[in-house]
Order: structure tokens, then sequence, then C-alpha cells
């Protein structure tokens, strides 16, 4: 039987279900984040100062000794690594995209489909996959959505849109497991299971090979996107594709050559992070922020735009989320939770992945799967050594949980955004039972990769 070490104070358990509670209500807020008006900051935010005044008033914080120092405490419950990524590669990104390297990209693939909608299907699939990847998902889905519809309308194929902008939002969440920052539980759960980048995209890869191609194969079936299949037809969607500019987004030559060499660079030195000299010290935060802010040098006299472009909300969402989380370790409720995290882990290092693997991306897929995220590492990281699978399941749980409700993730919350924008209807229910087939046929992969990761280890 596996013991939980946590940090030790006398909290009783009428203490520690009182902010069990103040936890559930946050989680169900973020739930309802739209229904409620209001942004994740927000609620995370209020969150924590009813924590850290509960916490004073219940005597929780007293094995805490801040004596002698100038920072309050509750700044260190705050994974400083984890924000500086965020904003490290929000900068990044914001400027290099201004280069027009997305949007080129993204043209000069769907003229080489020449019209062809399930080529189209195939191409946009592996660039949402890619950018989700390489960007984050949100950003990916903007991007690949935005230029779905200006694809399809061009086709004049819109009555595929609806297949298409699912099968992307599905795949932003496959896209979001191939790297470690690819999605922001791989960043949280990674760093605590001390993952490094290359063997997170080594491990994953795989999946995520097979997860697209599977993904793709259905969504052509589900939604009937069809090859061309006369000489006719062909024609004439060849025909169509003529009003496709690449070079219409690049204003300028130098700078586009500039953003494909840093890009590159970026991602490269991302890749080899702990076997370059001083840098494998200083970790993937610091990389991302020396990228970003190199590349402000290009805008040094307008940095105000980029500034204006960051997701402060996100930020501040962070920053928060790490606060409630610290809390709720001292007041021990990751003690209690861990319990239910042990139980799975006892049942053995075939059956316990998986369980936890279903058990979170359920979690996920009705509650925001960074909270779960940072829940389960924080409680999973108090505990003796076990399989390095269960980090897997976690991993996987609470990405791929974002694809079985249109709430589960960010990504798919834009893609019913752009569904609703361009007024085809999708209910709540109806995204589920178009999502499910998907949804399930990931995670029947996922346990079955897992269970081979705890052979191979």
């Amino acid at each position: 039987m596996i013991l939980l070490n946590s940090i030790h104070t006398d909290v009783s358990m009428g203490v520690t279900f009182l902010f069990l509670g103040l936890l559930v209500l946050m989680v169900l807020a973020l739930a309802l984040e739209e229904k409620i008006h209001a942004h994740k900051s927000v609620i995370t935010g209020v969150a924590a100062v009813f924590a850290l005044i509960l916490g004073q008033a219940t005597g929780i914080f007293s094995s805490i000794d801040s004596h002698g120092s100038h920072m309050p405490f509750f700044v260190k419950f705050i994974d400083w690594g984890v924000i500086a990524i965020i904003l490290g590669s929000s900068i990044f990104i914001d400027i290099t995209s201004k280069s027009g390297i997305f949007s080129w990209l993204a043209i000069k693939l769907t003229k080489m489909t020449k019209g062809d909608p399930f080529k189209l299907l195939i191409y946009y699939s592996i660039m949402t996959v890619v950018f989700s990847a390489l960007l984050n998902n949100v950003t990916a889905m903007l991007i690949i959505g935005s230029l779905t519809v200006v694809s399809l309308s061009n086709l004049k194929k819109l009555s595929l849109l609806l297949g298409f902008l699912i099968c992307e939002g599905l795949l932003t969440n496959i896209g979001g497991l191939l790297t470690l920052i690819s999605s922001v539980p791989n960043i949280i759960v990674g760093n605590t299971a001390g993952i490094s980048f290359a063997s997170f995209f080594v491990i994953s890869a795989p999946y995520v090979l097979v997860a697209t191609t599977g993904t793709i194969f259905l969504a052509g079936k589900l939604f009937k996107i069809s090859p061309l299949k006369t000489d006719q037809e062909k024609a004439d969607a060849a025909l169509l594709i003529t009003n496709f500019d690449e070079n219409a987004g690049v204003e300028s030559k130098s700078f586009f050559k500039l953003g494909w060499f840093v890009f590159i660079s970026f991602i490269l030195v991302l890749a080899m992070t702990d076997l370059i000299p001083y840098i494998q010290d200083l970790g993937i935060g610091f990389v991302a922020m020396a990228f970003g802010i190199l590349m402000m040098i290009k805008i040094k006299n307008k940095t105000e735009t980029t500034y204006k472009a960051i997701d402060w909300d996100l930020l501040f969402f962070f920053a928060f989320l790490f606060v409630v989380i610290g809390v709720m370790e001292y007041a021990q409720v990751l003690h209690l939770i861990g319990g239910g995290v042990v139980q799975l882990i006892d049942l053995g290092d075939t059956a316990g992945p998986i369980a936890l693997l279903w058990a979170s991306s359920i979690a996920s897929s009705v509650t925001d799967n960074i909270p779960l995220a940072a829940m389960l590492a924080k409680t999973m990281g108090n505990l003796p050594e076990f399989a390095q699978n269960f980090w897997w399941a976690v991993i996987y749980g609470a990405n791929l949980g974002g694809n079985i409700t249109p709430i589960g993730s960010a990504s798919t919350v834009v893609a019913v955004t752009i569904i609703a924008k361009n007024n085809l209807k999708l209910s709540f229910v109806g995204f589920i039972v178009k999502a499910v087939p998907f949804a399930f046929f990931q995670l029947v992969l996922a346990s079955g990769y897992v269970y081979l990761i705890g052979l191979l280890n």
C-alpha cells in the first residue's frame, strides 16, 4: 500500500472539507465560465483571495516560517517556470506571426490539394496537429478555422464546414500531446514528473501519428468528406483555387525569411535545452523568454502592440490557480484527493494507469483540464516512486478528455464559436453525439499505448 507524503499540519477533517467545497465551487465556476460571464482569472482570483483569508482564519499556515522574508509566502506557491514558458512563447509567436510565415504555409498547402476536399482535410488536419504542437491549441484553432472557412467558401463546399471544424477542434487536443509545451497540462505534469522536451516527443509522437490518422479516417467517413472522383470535378476545383495567394500576408521578404529562421531555431533550441551548457540549468522557461525578447528587437519601438496581444487573463489565471493549489495542500485537500489517486495506483501497474487515464479524461470533459492536471501533478508529486506510465495516464487523460464535450478544452470552445459564427447549428448534446466516436477511439488507443509504455519501462 502506497502512503501519502504531504505537508504536516494539524487540520481537522471539517476544515479540509470546507476548503474542498471552495475548490469544487471554483471548478464549477470555471466549467460555467460563459454562463456566469466571468473570465478565468477573475474566478481563480476570487478563489485565491477567499482561500488565503480562510487559511489565515483556520490557522493552516501556522507551520510556515516567513521570518526575515520580504516576499509573501503565497507568492512562492506560484510555479514561475510555467508562467515564463507561457509569457515568453506568447510574445515570440505574436511577433513571429506578423512575418506571414503561418498564413503562407496554410495557403501553400491548400493550393497543393488542387481543390480536393479529402486532401484538404488531410492537409488541414496535419497542419492543425503541427500548429497545436508548436504554438498552442487556441491559436491553432483560430488560424486553421478561419482559413478553412475561406478555403471551403472558395471551393463552394461550405456544406462540409461543420465536419472540418469539428475534426480540427478535436485534433488540436491530439496535437497538444506532441511536445512538452504543446498544452498546459503537459507543462504542469511534465515538469513535475521530470520529463524532458526530447523524451516527451519521442514517447508521444507514435501515438499522435496513429491517433491523427484514425481521426482523419473517421471524419471522412462520418462527415462524408470524400475525394474528387471525376476529371470534371478535379478541373473545376483546380480552377477555383487560383484565387489563393500565399504571398498576400507577406509584407516584408526580409522579415519573412527572418521569421522562418528564428522559428526553426526556437524549436531546435527547445528540443536540445537539456544538452546545451548553461541553458540546461536555466530551463525551457528561460528559452521561451529569451526568444520572445530577441524577437522584440524587431519591434523595439512598437512593443505596446505585442503587450496588448498577450493573454494576460491566462497568465493571471495560472498565478491565482497556483495560489489556490498551494493553499489546498496546507488544508490537506490534496492529501484527501490523493487517497483516490492512491486507490487507482494500488490497482497495479496494468489496471492502475488505465483507470487513472479514464477517470482524468471524464473529469476534464466537464471541468477545466488545467486545474485537474495541476491538482493531480501536485498530489502525485507527494507520493513515493511509482511506474512512469501513471504520469502519462494523467497527460493523455487531461488532454483527450477535452474531446468529449464542447467545454472540455479551450480549443473546442473556439471551434464551436466558429461554427456558430457561420450559422451552423450544433447544440451541446449535438457536439457530444458527434465527438464521442472520436473520443472513444482516441481513449481506447491511449489505454493500449499507456499499457505499452508500462511494458517498455
